[in-house]
């Protein structure tokens, strides 16, 4: 296992949608194991492969105590709304208020093949929207409400 390096904005593969994982090799299993590794740090919540440069469906996360990862998910479900401070490992620095659901639902699969639900509201919730997004090839930022995207735009310039 290793703890890997994380991707920051404007490396071009946070922007690039992720391809499905089609079969469970030795070398996805060693990628789900980096993952989970890196995301094993206090402050971090979530981490997706594209983060540190694999473009394949794959994230671990790090929430209440809570480390796992999911691959290939999709978001099935979304309830509700909350609006909070939101940053990102390839954002470092950077938090700004954005709107989510406050619950999601995601299915996908683990090493072994089986289906898996990662679900939560909140903070969990939060999360899984965010990885989910980084999979599609989207950062947070690109949900802000235009004022507050304006400034975090200013603020990558710098």
């Amino acid at each position: 296992m290793a703890i890997r390096t994380i991707r920051v904005v404007p490396d071009p593969v946070l922007r690039t949608p992720c391809d499905e994982v089609k079969e469970i090799t030795p070398a996805i299993e060693q990628l789900v194991h980096d993952l989970v590794e890196t995301v094993d740090d206090p402050g971090r919540a979530g981490l997706s492969a594209n983060q540190i440069g694999i473009n394949l469906r794959i994230f671990s996360y790090n929430v209440g105590h809570e480390l796992g990862y999911i691959i290939n998910p999709h978001i099935v479900e979304l309830r509700g709304t909350q609006y909070g401070e939101e940053g990102c490992l390839s954002l470092p620095g950077l938090w700004y208020k954005t709107r989510r659901a406050d619950y999601a639902r995601a299915e996908g699969i683990d090493l072994s093949g089986k289906k898996i639900i990662l679900e939560g509201s909140g903070l969990k919730g939060r999360m899984i929207q965010h990885e989910c997004d980084h999979l599609d090839g989207h950062i947070y930022i690109d949900r802000l409400e235009k004022d507050e995207r304006l400034k975090a735009l200013r603020m990558l310039r710098k």
